[in-house]
């Protein structure tokens, strides 16, 4: 081992220090040999109690970790990767950040300019890799003297503000020669944090007056919820938009949008999030006649179906209630109607009869559900029951989101799903960063809910890093034998059923057990209904993966 710190290892510790300092409290890191200074210096502070560190050996799995982190805390997480093809395994979740607004710092090892573009091992152009993903890229030149150090924490502070104001992805790409590290150092957070006061966007003042709906996406947020409340208008939630509760809640709002005597009467929308799961709320929005205020995100892009129609705001203030109560209030009843007449689920109710015949009839209805196969009604709804706020439901591209979003009440609970691009990629990866962000006093359990290909594509986020903390992970498999969400599109009736079959729907025949096994997860499968809810109510400690075969 070197006696003396290389100019690699001096500078990585310096950057890796600054943003520590600024506010830094998670790396998730790929092993490699150009990015050892970066990994070696992330632990050092680790050591000093400055950040955490998760290390993940397959990159792809690292950036959604990192994601989940990110999400979970609001802060920038960074993600330590080596040259070549470990930059480009990052891009799904790098993608995922950008469109769902989502706070990033890529930390990519690279060759020396004098080894760019001579065909060194390892070597491709990464500046600009990412192209539009990110919001800028740091290109830091190797580090060969001691004044370069204060370009290195130059850089940390430039990545970190830029972050931390457009909460996109930032990549800096730091370039290092041999020798690529040496002697260990004491490292430790330099400097304090940075934290200019931001003003908060001008807001709209909204009337009472046309008759309005709120819609929340993905990540609206509580705000969504309250301006619903004080305008009182019928407030039209996904499941993963963070609003779905309240006194305004309409959870069949898809029912009631395709009725013209509710969605048809709709003169004005106010959008919050990233609506994702619907087709009828871009339909409704499409509609010249209906008036569309769309509430800025705090990152990420904007959802505009409209061509330019709506008009953009950075947020908006109810001025008053709308004193005709009878416009929400026909929404809500209308909505809780539909849920009720579409639940197959009487288990967990309580018969209001006090008579003996009536009481039997409800426990024979009770004895029944949970004997029953499981639809996908039934698992959702049992998911979303057992779920509170200490706890995290990560929602996977499944049917199952789509499900959970029709039928679903309100409830006040995190719930997380990757709804920037709506891609497979990374859910279990995901869920475990989420988890891993969360406050250790007050953690519950991550569950995380997702179909049988949506499992296998992110199969390797199951290995579990020796000596790291894991959070309580609950992974839920709804089994239907492949890709059945395209069941639902229109190539299902005009594909030929074996080329349908084996291109779109994709069966696995997969043994889950043993799959669990491998990693060291413990597995159950799931027969009933009770089954399902005791597995639900008492979960194993540790990581277990539920596997539940769909009737």
């Amino acid at each position: 081992m070197p006696e003396a710190a290389s100019p690699a290892s001096e500078a990585a510790g310096r950057l890796l220090g600054r943003l520590a300092g600024l506010g830094l409290r998670h790396v998730v890191v790929s092993p490699g040999s150009r990015s050892q200074a970066l990994a070696l210096a992330a632990v050092a502070l680790e050591r000093a109690g400055a950040l955490r560190v998760h290390v993940r050996i397959d990159e792809r799995v690292g950036g959604f970790t990192a994601l989940g982190l990110a999400i979970e805390t609001g802060a920038p997480v960074a993600v330590v990767v080596t040259s070549g093809t470990a930059v480009a395994e990052l891009h799904p979740a790098v993608l995922e950040a950008h469109h769902a607004g989502v706070p990033l710092l890529l930390l990519t090892a690279d060759r020396p300019v004098e080894l760019r573009g001579v065909g060194a091992n390892q070597a491709t152009v990464q500046p600009g890799l990412f192209a539009a993903a990110v919001q800028e890229v740091v290109d830091v030149p190797a580090p060969g003297s001691s004044e370069d150090l204060a370009v290195a924490e130059r850089a940390a502070e430039r990545a970190w503000r830029t972050a931390s104001a457009s909460r996109q992805p930032v990549q800096v790409n730091l370039a290092y020669r041999e020798p690529l590290s040496g002697a260990p150092a004491e490292l430790t957070a330099v400097g304090g944090p940075d934290d200019p006061a931001r003003s908060a966007p001008a807001a709209r003042p909204v009337e009472p007056g046309p008759r309005t709906v709120v819609i929340a996406g993905d990540r609206a947020g509580e705000r969504a919820e309250a301006f619903a409340r004080a305008l009182h208008a019928p407030l039209l939630a996904e499941v993963s938009s963070g609003a779905r509760f309240g006194p305004n809640l309409v959870g069949a709002y898809r029912a009631l949008l395709d009725d013209p005597g509710f969605g048809g009467r709709v003169e004005r929308a106010v959008v919050f999030g990233h609506p994702t799961l619907s087709r009828q709320v871009p339909r409704l929005l499409l509609r010249e006649d209906v008036e569309t205020v769309l509430v800025g995100p705090p990152g990420g892009e904007w959802f505009d179906p409209t061509g330019g129609r709506a008009s953009r705001v950075g947020d908006v203030v109810a001025l008053g209630a709308d004193p005709d109560r009878s416009w929400t209030g026909s929404w809500v009843h209308a909505s809780r109607a539909l849920l009720d007449a579409t639940d197959d689920l009487p288990y967990g109710g309580r018969p209001d009869e006090p008579g003996a015949r009536e009481r039997r009839e409800h426990a024979k209805a009770e004895l029944s559900a949970l004997r029953a196969p499981i639809t996908r009604r039934a698992l959702v709804d049992a998911v979303w029951r057992a779920t509170w706020p200490h706890d995290r439901l990560v929602l996977g591209a499944s049917r199952l989101i789509r499900e959970a979003d029709a039928a679903v009440p309100g409830k006040r609970i995190r719930v997380i799903a990757n709804r920037g691009l709506a891609g497979i990629d990374g859910t279990v990866a995901t869920a475990t960063g989420a988890g891993l962000g969360m406050p250790e006093d007050r953690a519950g359990t991550v569950r995380v809910l997702l179909g049988d290909l949506t499992l296998l594509h992110d199969a390797g986020a199951l290995l579990r890093t020796p000596g790291e903390r894991w959070p309580r992970l609950q992974v839920v498999v709804g089994d239907d034998g492949g890709g059945s969400i395209f069941d639902s599109l229109e190539v299902a009736g005009t594909a030929a059923a074996a080329d349908f079959e084996r291109v779109l729907r994709t069966p696995r025949p997969v043994d889950l057990a043993a799959l669990a096994a491998a990693y060291g997860w413990t597995h159950r499968r799931i027969a009933s209904r009770g089954d399902l809810d005791r597995a639900l109510t008492a979960p194993d400690p540790g990581q277990s993966l539920l596997e539940v075969p769909l009737g």
